[in-house]
């Protein structure tokens, strides 16, 4: 079988981290098996293997960074040995190369063949005590090193756990990631919170390394504010009807039900619906084109402690508001549980940011290239409103906003687009035929 390589799991992708093994040397794997964790520039996702067969081999320690292309393990099948010799000789250090049975030994100037090849046989055990002998005052004066991933010495050091009290289930008993994890769940106790990790002290800086999903946040936000003329525009809208109709829902016990209507299912039905009336937000710049998209393929902003991801329903247009919903938390739940594929972050037309739930009223979301779009929606909030009869009363509204790239869209397109947002928004029932 051929060896195991870094899979090149995003279009952007150029090297992963092999966050965590899911198997060890000598386990059976079979097709479809999770393999390993890597964490690519866009998610953390679990690696699935394509072949059936033993794990004989594994190059690359949880936390080791890997080109595309580079190999990562070797799964032999049935009789089949690893390639050990190239791995042996991959660890051997260069220059330190020893004189082996076999080799050709040339000898001391002046020195016979015959006393050259007595030399090879004197030789060898003579550098072999040598090397002993180094290594015994080496043990002596050293501490015993512990034998961890750096993942896991990250983690540890995050969540306050000493490594020294751990018994590694990696490779040769190495500390690995779900080591810490499972003492770090033992040391905060059933139903308890882990302790915060420990605050900078004053005068004090700490350089915290990015992962390969926020260094592609941080070039891709980079090459979205700079190059592309961004406007935006925002509307407020009354709230009062889809609080209404989320009501009704819930009095029917809609709350019983796991994959409940939420407001923002609502939300996104109508972002879909609005681009479907006004289809030229649906699209995006080319060089000397725009390119016009006949699928409304929404991208829908998930918010992971890594960084944000953006999960795509393809054809959104096609679905119904609970086939919406139930496709939403679908992505979003295997989002958080790295059980994402690579090609369902790709392709997004039109995204939705939706930062209500964490109490902001009103924000602009950096457009997410090479879309043209991107809606931003703020929380509902309960406030006094002026009614048609020029009466104060108590009443909701929403703050939602729209940023555009001007290269694409103009102004009166963007207004088109958010006046249908509002009509669908301000008549929900719609959104349920």
């Amino acid at each position: 079988m051929p060896e195991i390589l870094m899979p090149k799991l995003s279009d952007t992708m150029t090297e992963g981290t092999l966050v965590s093994w899911k198997k060890k040397i000598g386990d059976r794997v079979g097709s479809g098996e999770v393999l390993a964790e890597i964490e690519t520039d866009k998610a953390t996702m679990e690696w699935e293997a394509t072949d059936d067969g033993i794990l004989k081999n594994i190059y690359v320690e949880e936390g080791g960074k890997v080109n595309v292309g580079d190999r990562i393990a070797f799964i032999a099948g049935e009789g089949e040995e690893g390639p050990e010799a190239d791995k042996e000789a991959e660890a051997e250090p260069s220059g330190t190369k020893e004189i082996e049975e076999g080799d050709e030994y040339l000898g001391e100037e002046g020195e016979e063949p015959a006393q050259a090849k007595e030399s090879v046989a004197a030789k060898r055990p003579a550098k072999q005590k040598e090397t002993k002998k180094a290594a015994e005052p080496k043990e002596e004066s050293e501490p015993a090193r512990i034998k961890a991933s750096p993942l896991a010495r990250k983690i540890a050091t995050e969540k306050g756990i000493d490594l020294t009290s751990l018994k590694g289930s990696g490779p040769g008993g190495r500390i690995v990631e779900r080591d810490v994890e499972a003492a770090a769940d033992a040391t905060a106790g059933p139903g308890k919170k882990l302790a915060p990790a420990p605050q900078i002290g004053a005068g004090e800086t700490v350089r915290i390394s990015l992962t390969g999903m926020r260094k592609v946040i941080a070039e891709r936000l980079s090459a979205s504010l700079g190059p592309i003329p961004h406007f935006y525009l925002n509307i407020e809208i009354n709230a009062e009807p889809l609080m209404r109709v989320r009501a009704e829902l819930k009095s029917m016990g809609e709350d019983d039900d796991a994959n409940k209507i939420t407001v923002n299912d609502f939300i996104l039905k109508a972002a879909v619906e609005a681009a479907v009336r006004e289809p030229k937000v649906n699209a995006s710049f080319d060089k000397d084109a725009i390119v016009q998209y006949g699928d409304i393929n929404l991208g829908v902003a998930v918010a992971l402690e890594e960084g944000l991801v953006t999960p795509v329903v393809r054809q959104a247009q096609t679905k119904s508001l609970r086939e919406l919903s139930a496709a939403v938390k679908d992505l979003a739940h295997r989002a958080r549980n790295k059980r994402m594929k690579p090609e369902e972050f790709q392709g997004g037309t039109l995204t939705v940011s939706n930062l209500g739930s964490y109490g902001i009223d009103y924000f602009s979301a950096v457009i997410n290239p090479p879309q043209a779009v991107i809606l931003s929606v703020g929380a509902i909030v309960r406030q006094p409103v002026v009614n048609e009869s020029s009466a104060i009363i108590p009443g909701y509204r929403m703050k939602i906003g729209l940023s555009c790239d001007h290269r694409v869209v103009d102004g009166a397109i963007g207004a088109n687009y958010l006046k249908a947002l509002r009509y669908f928004l301000e008549n929900p029932t719609l959104l349920l035929l």
